[in-house]
């Protein structure tokens, strides 16, 4: 499941490349919020979470990641939140 996830996000932001060069950027905003949303899901089903809503969740188990992670555990989850 976790590599599903960080796949997934791969894909959105290669589609969203192909879109910014087409100009259309509301599509390739959404395609970067979608593969960020992915790819915190994924570090949470690392550390054994189950995800559904990412900021409180990266904010309430922020021990269980390593230092480097945790130290960006706040602006992660607060820019989660305005997706």
């Amino acid at each position: 499941m976790i590599r599903s996830y960080i796949n997934q996000a791969k894909e959105r932001i290669e589609h969203a490349e192909e879109a910014l060069k087409k100009g259309n950027y509301p599509y390739v905003v959404r395609q970067c919020q979608e593969a960020v949303e992915l790819l915190l899901k994924a570090s949470l089903r690392f550390v054994g979470i189950e995800p559904h809503d990412v900021g409180p969740i990266l904010r309430k188990e922020s021990e269980k990641f390593p230092e480097w992670f945790r130290a960006h555990n706040d602006e992660l989850a607060s820019i989660s939140r305005k997706f």
